[in-house]
Parts: C-alpha cells; sequence; structure tokens
C-alpha cells in the first residue's frame, strides 16, 4: 500500500492545552500513520528512523474530525521516505484545514531488528517525483544540520 489514511474524531478525553489537543499527540498520531503505511508496504515490521519538518499551522481542538495521511515519496534499500499530512475541521460540515505537513523514514526490519530489503517503489507521475524530490531535500537537509 503506498498511501494510507487514518480518520477519527479527536477524543473529547485528550488533555487540551488552552483548548488544543497537544502538539506531541498529534506527531503520535503521524507516527502511527507512518507506521501503518510502511508496514503495509514492507509486509512486516518497520521503525521509525526519522519524522522532521512539523510545522504546525492550525489547532486541532477536541472534537474535530482529523485526518492524517500517510504517503509514500521513494524508497531506498531498506527504507520508506513518506510525506505526513494532518488536516482538521468540525465535523458539522466545514472544510478541513491543513494542520501540519512533515516527512518521515520508517525502516523495514526482520526478526532481528536488523534491516532488511523493500520492495523498490519510484515515483512515475510528476506530482510523483515533485513530491519525492521535496522529501529527498528535506531529510537531506535535516541530516546535514546534524
Amino acid at each position: 500500500m503506498q498511501s494510507i489514511t487514518l480518520r477519527f474524531l479527536a477524543s473529547q478525553s485528550t488533555l487540551p492545552q488552552a483548548g488544543r489537543v497537544p502538539g506531541g499527540t498529534v506527531l503520535r498520531w503521524v507516527d502511527e500513520a507512518g507506521f501503518a503505511c510502511a508496514s503495509a508496504w514492507a509486509k512486516g515490521p518497520c521503525i521509525t528512523e526519522f519524522v522532521g519538518g512539523a510545522n504546525f499551522v492550525h489547532p486541532i481542538r477536541p472534537g474535530d474530525l482529523v485526518e492524517v495521511h500517510a504517503r509514500l515519496a521513494f524508497t531506498t534499500g531498506a527504507s520508506m521516505h513518506l510525506a505526513v499530512e494532518v488536516r482538521s475541521g468540525s465535523i458539522h460540515g466545514q472544510a478541513q484545514q491543513d494542520v501540519l505537513h512533515c516527512v518521515a523514514v520508517y525502516t523495514a526490519v526482520d526478526a532481528d531488528e536488523q534491516p532488511r530489503t523493500v520492495d523498490r517503489w519510484t515515483p512515475e507521475t510528476p506530482g510523483d517525483m515533485a513530491l519525492a524530490e521535496r522529501v529527498k531535500a528535506h531529510i537531506d537537509a535535516a541530516r546535514a544540520a546534524q
């Protein structure tokens, strides 16, 4: 599976900070969607290698409908590089708004938690190629800054 979208209501029991769902909770949702997408592509277990570039542009309120979309951008050996976006809005039919966009890298592992090769996925459409370039540029910049 090269993409997955998780849809759910932000829980009223989530401990809100100033009436908002905490950023750490949103990042957990990002990791869950990324993990689900990567594990489906790898047909087995994966570990999170990198999540970066999460810039929150809109809050999520408890009770909002949330969509977390993880999409495979490209693969390299044992790794899957993904673009993840989060959107939310009222369940009363209002348009959803962007919450954040980020990138994530997951590595497929065997029973000994050693990296294992995954099927290759190469972007073919102009949109997929542009997404792959943006994800690669972001990851390269983050690694260079370390």
